[in-house]
């Protein structure tokens, strides 16, 4: 993992495309890990969670797995289906 690490950090240093690809990334999984920690604190499996939002497994696993193309609406109502509020905050872009 560590090698993995050493060379995403080389390459965005050299690749301004391959960085902004990455950060994105890195948000897009980081949306759909607390999506699944709150589910899991929740004492929840997918399979709860989607009865709750009347929808399949696959759909919870996708949202997890790819929460980058989340709709808002739907990232409201899985937060309230484990128990949690949706809170949003804005930032300034790094550089700006």
């Amino acid at each position: 993992m560590d090698d993995l690490l050493s060379y995403s950090q080389r390459r965005a240093a050299r690749d301004p495309e391959f960085a902004d690809n990455l950060e994105q990334g890195y948000q897009d999984f980081k949306v759909g890990a607390l999506l699944r920690q709150a589910r899991e604190e929740a004492g929840m499996t997918q399979a709860e969670v989607a009865k709750r939002l009347k929808t399949k497994k696959s759909a919870i696993s996708r949202i997890e797995n790819h929460a980058g193309d989340i709709r808002l609406s739907t990232l409201e109502r899985y937060a309230e289906a484990v128990g949690y509020s949706l809170a949003l905050e804005l930032q300034p872009a790094r550089g700006a």
